[in-house]
């Protein structure tokens, strides 16, 4: 494979020629369509450009297309119960590519519990799976721990000059589409009835997933002065609310190594943190910022400390970005690239 790259310097134009080795070719499965916001998708999109550059060429599927074709050298799966209808079409048309299952958290805390069968049939077909935290282990059955591998999810850092004014409130930021999965409108309750001197406010950005959750959130902020929700937004624009606020809260019941936590911890933006095995796979054992899942009043307590404790407010930030490196983009392509020339050669 032979990549030209133009590089302009005043008026003079020089051509290099950059030789990448050809790999293989990857087919990508996905449930989620182009231009969906939808986690799945985002995956998708970066992962194919992490590995093109490495010399593969990756083509992007959905999950109800039926495989054509030639057969890939590699097919690599995102979500083990979505895709599942897809793992094994792909796995009859091309028995003799190498398969890798990509676990998602509704993968490991919904559906291996409401539908075990289906989850399992895909993890069994797989050669190897890719997990998205490093506390996967406690809730996977143990035959599947020498399949299993880590890629933790990657962000890039804020541009320069994201504004960091002085602000008449401390904005506690939430960021992911309202489910029951995220536990919501949990940071929202958890500002209710504060102390009148009290700045915190709670901005919630995303989508909701049913009209009970837009009915709910709506309800919420005409009830909540200190809560706004507002919905779906551009990725610049969550990003923009990441340079503004002081916190950020990841509320979740359950997870599998979410991408806002990685944007988090490269941004510096301290988290209060849900106690479960998703958030501590990401932010480490040793982190200070959790709270019990659910648990309104220890969230409460977190944020009216991260308003009024500047030095464990510090500790949180310092401690986030001490997790930074793990989430910077080479780190994501240099552990996906082992992980697939690890199958391939096997």
């Amino acid at each position: 494979m032979r990549w030209t790259v133009v590089l302009i310097f005043g008026q003079r134009i020089v051509q290099k020629v950059v030789m990448v080795k050809q790999r293989g070719h990857i087919a990508l499965i996905t449930p989620a369509a182009p231009g969906s916001r939808a986690g799945n998708r985002a995956t998708a999109s970066r992962w194919a450009g992490l590995l093109r550059p490495l010399g593969y060429r990756v083509s992007i599927h959905l999950s109800e297309d039926a495989p054509t074709g030639r057969a890939p050298d590699l097919i690599l799966a995102l979500h083990a119960w979505r895709s599942h209808a897809a793992v094994l079409a792909w796995r009859r048309a091309h028995p003799d590519s190498p398969l890798v299952v990509v676990l998602t958290g509704t993968d490991v805390y919904r559906f291996q519990v409401s539908e075990p069968e289906t989850v399992y049939a895909s993890l069994d077909a797989a050669d190897a799976l890719i997990g998205l935290h490093d506390c996967l282990e406690e809730d996977l059955p143990e035959r599947y721990w020498p399949k299993l591998h880590v890629v933790h999810q990657s962000a890039e850092p804020l541009p320069p000059g994201v504004p960091q004014a002085v602000r008449r409130t401390v904005d506690i930021l939430v960021a992911g589409h309202l489910r029951e999965e995220k536990d919501s409108l949990r940071a929202a309750m958890a500002v209710r009835d504060l102390p009148l001197d009290s700045r915190l406010r709670v901005v919630q950005l995303g989508g909701a997933l049913s009209e009970d959750w837009a009915e709910a959130a709506e309800d919420e902020a005409r009830r909540n002065p200190r809560y706004r929700w507002l919905g779906d937004q551009p990725r610049w624009r969550v990003r923009q609310w990441m340079g503004r606020a002081r916190a950020m809260v990841i509320s979740s019941r359950v997870e599998g190594g979410a991408n806002v936590v990685s944007e988090a911890c490269v941004a510096g933006l301290p988290i209060i943190a849900s106690d479960i095995a998703g958030n501590r796979g990401l932010l480490g054992e040793d982190y200070v910022g959790y709270y019990p899942m659910g648990n309104t009043v220890a969230l409460r307590e977190c944020l009216l400390r991260i308003e009024r404790d500047p030095v464990w407010w510090r500790r949180l930030r310092d401690q986030v970005l001490a997790r930074a490196p793990l989430f910077r983009p080479e780190a994501e392509q240099r552990a996906l690239g082992k992980i697939i020339e690890r199958v391939l050669s096997a």
